[in-house]
């Protein structure tokens, strides 16, 4: 537990808050919670049951003793003598700044401030701070208390000690930290979201697809590749044993297809080809492509059978063709 052994504040109790909280109480932290909402324990509790639930199904090992909830009734009383203060209240940067005030004045000097904004500027956040190297983004993924990412946003001011300390906490949780290396709003995978949701808007205005066959597209196709390898292992193999540069020859031009309403894309010169296929050979040069390929299909076999336990989406369709063929067997 380190240094935040004592408890840790969570201000703002909502969806990621009570997220937060959870994660935390399943490794045994004690937590202080602030949330104005008259309904925030119901919430929150409801949050807790099923993270408690979740998290004796995802490990069979034994689990720390769970920590504790308590609410708190003002900023003051949650942050007193937490090492890590967790700010999730909404997005809007005069609401967060005005907590960051009352934190300031409360917390203790060493404390680290972390923002599970989506996509606010930490530079931004920390520029009325009195003691800005404190903070920086932790932006996690709901639900908080299963996927493991993490990402790490310092702002202008922000420590490279305190990041290096954050990073090492969230790991201890269960959790992949990821550093943005360059201040960005919205981050990583936001951005990247973003763009999806944005062609998704478009598809259905366009009266292309409903919503239901947009998420088809995904959860019985090429979101089931992403869910473990991501999106450009998932293209290395699709090069074939030419690997990712053959791909980027083979498909690059069709970046200039209308393909999407999106068409801001860089020019695959020279320089961003080489960038990208050395960058792949360092993430997934130690494996040839037939090596691959069994690592995905294992993986692959492990989440359909996974989904086909719980009758949902791609899993499903796997039981209900294994129907299908028992009942043709037994006619």
């Amino acid at each position: 537990m380190g240094d935040f052994s004592s408890h840790i504040a969570i201000i703002g109790g909502g969806v990621i808050g009570g997220g937060w909280a959870a994660r935390l109480i399943e490794n045994g932290f004690k937590v202080r919670i602030f949330d104005p909402d008259p309904d925030a324990e119901r919430k929150i509790a409801n949050v807790l049951e099923n993270a408690s639930v979740a998290s004796k199904n995802l490990s069979d090992i034994p689990r720390p003793i769970p920590g504790e909830v308590v609410y708190s009734k003002s900023i003051n009383e949650a942050a007193k003598n937490a090492l890590l203060i967790i700010e999730s209240v909404p997005e809007r940067i005069e609401i967060k700044r005005a907590v960051y005030r009352e934190i300031e004045i409360h917390a203790p000097a060493n404390a680290l401030i972390t923002s599970s904004t989506s996509g606010l500027l930490p530079s931004d956040l920390q520029a009325e701070l009195l003691h800005p190297e404190r903070l920086l983004v932790a932006h996690p993924f709901n639900p908080v208390y299963l996927l493991p990412l993490v990402e790490l946003v310092g702002g202008k001011k922000t420590s490279p000690d305190n990041i290096e300390r954050a990073k090492g906490f969230f790991k201890s949780l269960g959790m992949r930290p990821l550093h943005v290396r360059k201040e960005i709003e919205a981050f990583i995978a936001d951005r990247f979201l973003e763009a999806v949701w944005r062609e998704a808007l478009w598809l259905v205005k366009d009266g292309i697809a409903t919503t239901e066959e947009i998420d088809d597209a995904i959860r019985f196709g090429f979101g089931l590749r992403w869910a473990q390898m991501g999106l450009f292992e998932t293209y290395r193999i699709a090069g074939g044993e030419a690997g990712m540069k053959h791909f980027i020859e083979q498909f690059g031009p069709c970046l200039e297809l209308p393909w999407t309403k999106l068409m801001d894309v860089p020019k695959l010169d020279d320089e961003l080809v080489e960038q990208i296929a050395s960058q792949s050979d360092a993430q997934s040069g130690a494996y040839s492509i037939r090596e691959l390929e069994r690592i995905r299909d294992n993986n692959l076999v492990g989440i359909l059978k996974a989904l086909k336990a719980n009758d949902w989406g791609a899993g499903k369709t796997l039981a209900d063709y294994e129907r299908g063929l028992i009942q043709d067997i037994v006619e």
